[in-house]
């Protein structure tokens, strides 16, 4: 974006509260690949509300179809969509990041435009919620997340199970070392998988281990639910509660995290959400755990929230397309089977009584 149009862009913005009789000034920003942001504050004694209720008519002065308006810190932000909006390529983003702590996912970049990492093994984090409609980015956002755990940590640090209800999701996945199991599309089998974690998990318990870490990543949750019904959550719930000391998370992914489909107690144990996109405000609530948190008018596509401790922090998504992610696999089998990346941990063996 050009120097002039941001400038002009800020105008607008003063001129729109200007014209209601708010006095506010554009102090600063930033450029990231989907949006623009735009930090203002205004004079005392204005009432943040005042400022919300204007999204509209400053949307409509930018000539844009939405912004996203919120409060941060001591400012008020302006997010307006990029008419060029550009793809944050997990090839290019993984160059960037030298080093990256163990267990550590990358996520794509934040508002700020930096690399925005989560440490899934963290107290703090424990087990993840991801959210948004179709075309939100779902999918794609749990295969960078699953590849960048697998491309920096060996299998003696890091276990995965993969469940994939529509088949079609984790496909580019399936030649990672790291799969306790093939990639599981089957509802019964997938249960399997899932009781045979809940006894893993004991087990651990009782001789009070917990590594390597273990990542469940379901997506579409709510396919599963449909079909395998009551035990998926009798499972899930124990994982939930239990797994962070045995070393066991847990990722879930569906369209509408409603307690009906994740499970009360389930979603009260995942910490830290993702949200994409989704339909309405109170989508967004459920979502999000946040009212007025503004997912609702992301622009999909990898367009995200992060939201954990109530804290948000709206970041795009990196993207890698299946045959990038086949082709980063084969080009590191050779490191996985002969350096570094030997694997010195069996696999868990209550597994294997599953086929």
């Amino acid at each position: 974006m050009r120097k002039f149009d941001l400038n002009r862009q800020a105008d607008i913005i003063e001129s729109v509260l200007a014209a209601h009789k708010i006095r506010g000034k554009v102090w600063g920003g930033a450029v990231t690949p989907r949006f623009i942001r735009f930090d203002l504050t205004t004079t005392l004694g204005t009432r943040v509300n005042q400022v919300l209720a204007l999204r509209e008519e400053v949307a409509m002065r930018l000539g844009v179809p939405d912004i996203r308006v919120y409060r941060k810190g001591d400012a008020i932000r302006v997010e307006v969509p990029r008419p060029d909006a550009a793809v944050v390529r997990f090839s290019t983003l993984r160059k960037r990041l030298k080093s990256v702590p163990p267990l550590t996912a990358v996520l794509g970049v934040d508002e700020d435009g930096a690399p925005l990492l989560l440490h899934v093994t963290s107290p703090d984090v424990a087990h993840i919620l991801v959210a948004g409609t179709t075309g939100s980015g779902k999918t794609i956002l749990l295969k960078t997340l699953v590849l960048s755990l697998a491309l920096r940590n060996p299998q003696s640090k890091l276990q995965l199970a993969l469940i994939d209800p529509k088949a079609r999701g984790f496909s580019a996945l399936a030649g990672i070392p790291h799969l306790i199991r093939p990639v599981e599309s089957d509802p019964a089998r997938a249960v399997a998988l899932l009781e045979g974690m809940v006894v893993e998990m004991e087990r651990r318990d009782r001789m009070k281990i917990s590594r390597p870490a273990i990542l469940i990543v379901i997506d579409e949750l709510a396919d599963l639910r449909m079909v395998a019904g009551k035990r998926v959550e009798n499972a899930l719930t124990r994982l939930t509660q239990r797994g962070r000391e045995a070393g066991v998370h847990v990722i879930l992914a569906t369209q509408r995290p409603a307690s009906a489909i994740v499970g009360g107690l389930v979603k009260a144990n995942l910490p830290v959400r993702l949200v994409g996109a989704v339909p309405t405000p109170e989508d967004a609530k459920v979502a999000t755990g946040i009212a007025g948190s503004g997912a609702n008018r992301l622009r999909g596509r990898g367009d995200f929230l992060l939201v954990a401790r109530q804290e948000i922090v709206r970041f795009q998504a990196a993207y890698a397309s299946d045959e990038e992610i086949r082709r980063m696999i084969a080009s590191e089998t050779s490191r996985w089977r002969h350096g570094d990346f030997r694997s010195q941990a069996t696999r868990p063996p209550v597994l294997s009584r599953h086929p």
